[in-house]
């Protein structure tokens, strides 16, 4: 397996993913950062230049002190953003990544040629007494399982098969989500007034199964886009990705050649 790249930026180093060439693709993971080794990074990297970092805190990627909200690790990928460039990159935002790819196509829209979400959070859709996202943190680990995936039998992780640096990783990357994501529980409640100013043209896609955040959030996330489609992706929960990895890549390869 070829060894992770560097991706340094306002002095902070970060492990990255980077594969394939072509158009930049900017991959922003949920809970746990990018497996070089998933089915999906090869057959997109066919199609487009991934480039896949570490949030910071997440992975191997250090997390800086003053890095405590979401905010932070939005202008941190706006400093990358910021970077000169041959061509506009793609954003794609998987979950909390998502949410993250909200924020930043809200602030700076002209610097993205497309954007991607998948299974995102990040916006409030039910009323103050709804929980439009199931509280990960306070949900038993067996419940949450079964509510990520399809088929949880095949996909669903083996915590007792992890080795001790499996599991640290797995604690630091749960330990950086809550931090992030805490309060409020994954969503920032002022978004999605604000999602009418991304303007690049915008596909949401979401996994049919997914009961972690519904295909009815899926399609309230749309439809409070002004560019934007909803497609499904069957027999996927809320990792299309990895439950469905051709069926995933056909569908942003498609978007991306329109």
């Amino acid at each position: 397996m070829r060894a992770l790249e560097r991706l340094k930026t306002r002095g902070i180093e970060l492990e990255v993913v980077r594969r394939g060439a072509g158009r930049p693709l900017l991959l922003l993971h949920g809970a746990d950062p990018i497996d070089p080794r998933a089915p999906f990074v090869a057959r997109l990297g066919e199609h487009a230049e991934i480039i896949a970092p570490s949030h910071p805190g997440f992975g191997q990627s250090p997390r800086p002190d003053d890095f405590s909200t979401v905010y932070d690790l939005v202008h941190l990928y706006l400093d990358i953003l910021d970077e000169p460039s041959d061509e506009k990159p793609t954003l794609l935002g998987l979950s909390f990544g998502g949410w993250l790819a909200a924020e930043l196509a809200v602030t700076c829209s002209h610097r993205l040629a497309k954007l991607i979400l998948v299974d995102a959070v990040g916006i409030k859709v039910g009323g103050r007494e709804t929980r439009d996202i199931v509280d990960v943190f306070n949900t038993s680990p067996t419940e949450v399982q079964r509510r990520s995936w399809h088929d949880p039998g095949r996909w669903a992780r083996n915590l007792d098969a992890m080795s001790d640096d499996e599991l640290v990783r797995h604690a630091r990357n749960r330990d950086a989500l809550c931090l992030y994501a805490w309060h409020p529980y994954m969503y920032n409640p002022q978004l999605r007034q604000w999602l009418h100013r991304i303007r690049v043209p915008t596909l949401v896609l979401w996994g049919a199964s997914d009961r972690i955040v519904t295909p009815a959030y899926g399609r309230a996330y749309s439809e409070s886009l002004p560019a934007s489609r909803f497609e499904l992706i069957e027999q996927a929960g809320h990792h299309p990705e990895i439950e469905q990895p051709e069926a995933f890549v056909e569908r942003v390869v498609a978007f991306l050649r329109e």
